[in-house]
């Protein structure tokens, strides 16, 4: 069954914004623990999954995924029979109602159809999950359902999730409908943006999509086809993040630093691969005080970090305090400085105000290349 499947993970949803940081980068190239990208995570599934062959669809500014991915052979991805091809679209302006999912699978039609394997399974790019596709695909055949798709309970829709849809499954776990989160309630049934269906249904939908509404996406497609498809829902457990917004990245980060949780993610019979970089192990000097953080290589830590995250190359001076923040790669702050529930974006650096502090749930934000 392993070979019957191909990957799709799409990268080219339009309707979602993360404050700040996506000025800069797809979702899929966010920093995560700070040695990841989001993006690692859907391939390693596929690629622990035994899926050979996958598509990663790409449209407004894809370079750092294209540099990241690169031949794709640190995802262990067979090196004979499989291949992970990068998928462009030329309608790529950032915010065009044009850019959607559907319309990067209709410019590269061809490859799909090209595909000999009888199913595919889509992922996003902007989760971060755990979920055997093997096990998703032996469910989705035996059960004879048209489309599988995976959904996620969760107690905080009121707050998080804002930009995912909602399923409302009957008692049969059969999908009735598909709709965006409103916020009105705090547990929902989150759709993962995971399908699996044979590659013929796949191209169906693609076409259909084309003749109906250039505006549609894959999931408003699925929406409208709940009742001519036998579409079903697969339960996921375990840890799940939707990077839907800044609050929503910043939560999923510190999430994480708690050892249990981290303990139930990263297990080694499922690794998790990403492009690695050799560097020297970080330096911390003689008055520095670190406390449940995670701390890249290639750091100088001269004072105090606290339940954060810090990327690589980050320097932090002497007497300066890092709490509750995601300190990204190559930043430099100062000595002295403060920050307290903040995302600080790649090389900036913190020298002239000594205080970053957000007092509400939202975290502050410096931009890439900022100095302050």
């Amino acid at each position: 069954m392993a070979n019957k499947a191909f990957g799709v993970i799409n990268s080219a949803a339009n309707y979602i914004r993360v404050e700040g940081l996506h000025d800069y980068r797809p979702i899929g190239a966010f920093s995560f623990l700070g040695r990841f990208r989001v993006i690692d995570f859907p391939i390693s599934n596929m690629s622990n999954s035994g899926l050979n062959r996958i598509h990663v669809y790409l449209n407004s500014r894809p370079r750092s995924i294209v540099e990241h991915i690169g031949s794709g052979r640190h995802y262990n991805v067979n090196s004979k029979r499989g291949n992970i091809q990068l998928l462009f679209t030329q309608k790529n302006g950032a915010s065009s109602i044009y850019n959607t999912d559907i319309n990067a699978y209709l410019e590269n039609l061809e490859q799909i159809e090209r595909m000999p394997q009888d199913y595919v399974i889509i992922a996003p790019s902007y989760m971060v999950y755990k979920q055997d596709f093997q096990a998703l695909l032996d469910e989705h055949v035996a059960s004879g359902t048209d489309i599988t798709l995976l959904y996620h309970k969760v107690d905080q829709a009121k707050d998080y999730y804002r930009a995912c849809n909602v399923v409302k499954l009957n008692k049969q776990k059969g999908v009735q409908s598909l709709e965006r989160n409103m916020g009105t309630a705090k547990e929902k049934d989150i759709s993962m943006d995971t399908y699996v269906m044979s590659k013929e249904i796949f191209i169906d939908l693609i076409k259909k999509a084309k003749k109906e509404s250039s505006g549609y996406s894959m999931a408003d497609m699925i929406a409208l086809s709940v009742d001519e498809l036998d579409i079903r829902g697969y339960q996921h457990k375990g840890y799940f993040a939707a990077i839907t917004s800044l609050d929503d990245y910043y939560r999923a980060n510190l999430e994480l630093l708690d050892y249990q949780t981290a303990m139930d993610f990263f297990k080694a019979e499922w690794p998790f691969y990403t492009k690695t970089t050799d560097a020297c192990p970080t330096k911390y000097y003689h008055n520095s005080n670190v406390v449940n953080s995670m701390v890249c290589n290639a750091c100088e830590i001269e004072g105090t970090v606290e339940n954060s995250i810090i990327g690589r190359n980050v320097h932090i001076g002497k007497g300066a305090v890092v709490k509750n923040s995601i300190v990204l790669s190559y930043a430099d702050i100062g000595d002295d400085a403060y920050i307290e529930n903040a995302v600080i974006d790649k090389w900036a650096e913190i020298k002239n105000i000594k205080k970053v502090v957000s007092e509400s749930g939202t975290p502050a934000y410096i931009k890439r290349r900022d100095k302050i």
